[in-house]
């Protein structure tokens, strides 16, 4: 059985506010949870127009306390604009309310412009392996002085659990860390500047993998952007707002998400029309059992355990119907 995870990234969506599309992850998590969902993973992005999810880990706590089963947790942490120790504090706080649950998804990028970057207050991504191998550090510390190497300094509160730490990446470079590390790893395929690099990095995770104090064997999980409807028609309508988001991208105009209406309406230019369709390379969109079959075959390819699925709609409704629609092809169930 290959397992399905939801990525919220927060995106946008014209004519909703902010704090609505944030309160949103709440019950959509919650309809994950009973579709028999493994985790729900939260992103951050900071100074964008389109994604609107700047600290996932508060969200992570709302979303334990209002699930009960689910794994929670963030896809990921842009490690490079914080101190390791305030993240492990962070996250030892986190699985204290929700034990078992929690997740930690490593990122090495900014997130957003260099100018962001600076406003937060960190010194960039040339630290980032050594700040992982300072967070577990901390992580491992179990209060009697084992797994830790620094004595003078812990993370609070100390918890029976640790936190799952995950790497996420778009690169082998990431993939290399989590193997030498032995940590489970997730490459993001939901992009069309990186889903080429998938074979290499995924050869690279299990050739170069170490056993290590988190986890004695390979774990793999895939980031996928998927949206599935009763047709591939219908789905290709609902595609429309995700369409239009990639050309706003190329245009430097970003903002929320249009609606499948709106993005219908637009007179694309052959080029552009051309740039959506070639976004459907990396992207399953279609009717449900296609959708379901193809995923299948990507994570038997890459020996994936788990696929984490990205669904932009611009109604709930239908990205909850979407994930339905995949869990039940693929006989996911509570």
């Amino acid at each position: 059985m290959i397992a399905l995870s939801y990525l919220d990234q927060s995106p946008a969506i014209a004519g909703m506010a902010h704090e609505a599309v944030i309160r949103e992850a709440l019950p959509f998590a919650q309809a994950c949870e009973a579709m028999g969902f493994r985790r729900y993973w939260l992103a951050e992005h900071h100074n964008g127009a389109a994604n609107i999810g700047t600290a996932p880990e508060i969200l992570v706590a709302a979303i334990a306390a209002v699930t009960g089963r689910i794994r929670v947790g963030t896809a990921g942490v842009l490690l490079s604009h914080y101190a390791p120790l305030k993240v492990a504090e962070q996250f030892r706080v986190l699985e204290a309310l929700a034990p078992g649950r929690i997740d930690l998804g490593l990122g090495r990028s900014p997130g957003g412009s260099d100018a962001a970057a600076v406003a937060l207050g960190r010194q960039g991504q040339a630290t980032f392996d050594a700040d992982v191998e300072t967070l577990l550090d901390f992580l491992r510390d179990d209060g009697q002085g084992n797994g830790q190497h620094r004595r003078d300094i812990r993370a609070y509160p100390i918890v029976p659990r640790t936190p799952e730490p995950w790497v996420l990446s778009s690169s082998p470079r990431g993939a290399a860390l989590a193997a030498r590390l032995g940590l489970p790893y997730c490459f993001n395929a939901s992009h069309d500047l990186n889903h080429g690099l998938l074979d290499e990095a995924v050869a690279r995770y299990f050739a170069d993998f170490r056993p290590g104090p988190l986890g004695d064997a390979p774990r793999l999980s895939l980031n996928v952007f998927a949206l599935a409807a009763d047709s591939a028609e219908h789905a290709r309508f609902l595609y429309g707002p995700r369409g239009h988001w990639r050309l706003q991208l190329d245009r430097k105009a970003r903002g929320g998400m249009v609606s499948p209406e709106m993005a219908a309406r637009q007179d694309y230019p052959p080029a552009e029309r051309e740039r959506i369709e070639r976004t459907l390379d990396y992207s399953y969109a279609g009717e449900a059992g296609d959708v379901a079959r193809r995923l299948t075959a990507l994570a038997r390819r890459c020996d994936a355990g788990e696929l984490v699925l990205t669904t932009w709609a611009h109604g709930r409704a239908d990205r909850q119907r979407s994930c339905a629609l995949i869990a039940a092809a693929m006989g996911v169930s509570a």
